[in-house]
């Protein structure tokens, strides 16, 4: 499901592992597992703290639960 730039915008902070920077939506259980994996990439390539990555988890992991992912 591609998220489109209008429904991204209207998104509220919730949704978005990273707020204030309005990055890594997570509308879905698949957006979640996707930032799970962008965000590890981001963090070993030095682009984002390792305090940003326990909170895309965070938000990430949550989301999967609520969806019933082990």
């Amino acid at each position: 499901m591609t998220i489109s730039t209008k429904a991204r915008s209207n998104m509220p902070a919730s949704k978005m592992g990273l707020a204030k920077q309005d990055k890594y939506p997570m509308p879905d259980r698949s957006h979640a597992a996707n930032a799970k994996a962008r965000a590890k990439q981001q963090l070993d390539a030095g682009h984002i703290t390792a305090a940003e990555y326990g909170t895309i988890c965070a938000k990430a992991d949550a989301i999967l639960k609520a969806t019933g992912a082990k």
